[in-house]
């Protein structure tokens, strides 16, 4: 294994264990239900599968957009 692929595989273990600190953090410190985070989780997906999805429907009407007054111009 390379040590960039090393470097990686480290890196994307502490993040990991960091977000599972974080969370155990806030269910015992503060007392935050499972389905409470169950219910912020959620959220987050939804708002990211919105952004993409808004993102995605944007960039299809700009090639739309493009292509249709190339072909008008010609």
């Amino acid at each position: 294994m390379s040590r960039a692929n090393r470097r990686f595989y480290r890196t994307l273990l502490l993040g990991l264990m960091a977000l599972a600190v974080l969370v155990w953090t806030a269910v015992d410190q503060f007392g935050i239900s499972r389905r409470e985070m169950a219910d912020l989780f959620t959220g987050t997906l939804m708002i990211a599968g919105g952004t993409i999805a808004l993102a995605a429907l944007c960039v299809v009407f700009w090639i739309g957009l493009r292509k249709l007054l190339r072909n008008h111009n010609e």
